[in-house]
């Protein structure tokens, strides 16, 4: 192991006590210390792995990160000299777990890079092993997801998350109140789908005994049910315009007036918002009010479609199949997967939940078939309802067609490179 410099050598009996795991690294990418935190938590045990490179313990890579395709921490602090953050999946005694890495440079006296030390912090609010509930991912589309919810969670900063209808946005919702200091107060859903402007009203604010017929007796409204905790505006752009102007009231100032009362209550809530649709554009149009859109969309995530993380296809096929009623838990065949992994998934993870509880019940010694599936589960011309290959289908057509490079045809469908390869794969296009 490299000789230590001075000042790392006066580093480690101040960070011995930090609460947070903690490593020194040289320039190198070697372990040069550990506290006790990062000991018990990452070390093999308990034992810190120290003259050995970060990017072999925590990933298994022979090569730093940023040339495994990761980012790097290390990379981006060496040339800025400040503070960098970046989420991980890292290898640890419990399985891959997602961990935010803060590395910060320690400089000599003229200014150079000598050594870094990284803090980590195990994220609890999204697993990248199968999990028998909440947020579970490991590919690069929801891992970016998982980095705003990371930064946002903390805050109480309205947050705003886009994306189509089955990507699991009350989930994320989920997550970003038990990630904020509001986690033992309520959570409280507000389903703004389908309502008229007086239901929705009546629901948000509550109403007095004999205020309409049929109002027998008083009623507290969801928001001042969500005082001290988190209120969830699910679908809000299907808020009607009218009830846009109250609801951008309760938002500003807190304060509302239940249906047939004069008086006025207050409550304290963190707002989270979700859509699918195009607020943006639905503003453009006059739908959706502007001074409305700007102040839910304080901290916008977008989360991404199943077909932008097909890589997390299996993992999420297991952590479904976990959630349903009824043991053992099924199991899916190869053949099933890889029929699945063709699949553009419009309905995103709820149409893949609904196809595992259907095709489960077909499963009579629990292993999951391709022949258990819906027969227009794959795109038409490549996979047939028993799993045979018919002919090469529209993307061995596209490929024979293309004449640009793989990298290029990936842009042409819309797809990420590894989505394509992964498809190439399936096919046999290898």
């Amino acid at each position: 192991m490299p000789e230590a410099h001075p000042l790392i050598l006066a580093l480690v009996s101040y960070l011995e006590h930090d609460a947070l795991p903690t490593i020194v690294l040289d320039t190198d990418y070697n372990i040069l210390a550990a506290n006790a935190a990062y000991r018990r938590q990452f070390g093999r045990h308990e034992q810190a792995p120290l003259g050995e490179k970060c990017h072999k313990v925590s990933h298994h890579y022979a090569v730093p990160c940023d040339q495994a395709g990761e980012h790097c921490p290390m990379r981006k602090a060496w040339q800025s000299k400040v503070p960098e953050r970046v989420l991980h999946i890292h290898h640890t005694p419990r399985g891959p777990e997602h961990v935010d890495v803060e590395l910060r440079p320690i400089l000599d006296k003229q200014g150079r890079v000598v050594a870094f030390v990284e803090r980590l912090t195990s994220i609890t609010l999204a697993s990248a092993q199968p999990q028998g509930q909440g947020l579970v991912g490991r590919a690069p589309a929801f891992k970016a997801a998982l980095a705003s919810l990371q930064r946002a969670a903390p805050a109480q900063i309205p947050v705003l998350l886009q994306g189509e209808s089955g990507t699991g946005k009350e989930l994320f919702a989920r997550a970003v109140h038990m990630g904020s200091p509001r986690a033992n107060g309520p959570l409280v859903v507000v389903d703004c789908t389908g309502l008229t402007e007086s239901l929705l009203e009546s629901e948000l604010f509550g109403y007095e005994k004999g205020a309409f017929t049929g109002a027998n007796q008083r009623k507290i409204g969801l928001a001042e049910a969500a005082h001290g905790g988190t209120l969830f505006l699910d679908e809000i752009g299907e808020v009607p315009l009218a009830m846009q102007v109250k609801l951008l009231r309760l938002i500003e100032s807190g304060s509302f007036r239940p249906v047939g009362s004069l008086r006025t209550v207050h409550s304290d809530f963190r707002l989270v918002s979700a859509t699918h649709k195009p607020l943006r554009q639905m503003v453009a149009d006059g739908t959706f009010r502007e001074d409305l859109y700007y102040r839910i969309s304080g901290f916008p995530i977008r989360l991404p479609a199943l077909r932008e993380r097909v890589e997390d296809l299996p993992l999420l096929a297991q952590s479904l199949l976990q959630r349903m009623a009824g043991k053992p838990t099924p199991r899916l065949s190869d053949d099933a997967l890889q029929q699945l992994g063709l699949h553009p998934f419009p309905g995103n993870i709820r149409e893949l939940r609904n196809i595992l509880e259907r095709a489960r019940l077909f499963a009579d010694d629990g292993l999951i078939r391709p022949e258990h599936l819906p027969e227009d589960i794959a795109p038409a011309g490549v996979i047939t309802a028993g799993g045979r290959r018919n002919h090469l289908g529209e993307l061995a057509q596209a490929l024979e067609q293309f004449k640009g490079s793989r990298s290029e045809l990936a842009r042409h469908l819309g797809l990420s490179e590894r989505t394509l390869y992964r498809r190439l794969k399936a096919l046999g296009l290898n």
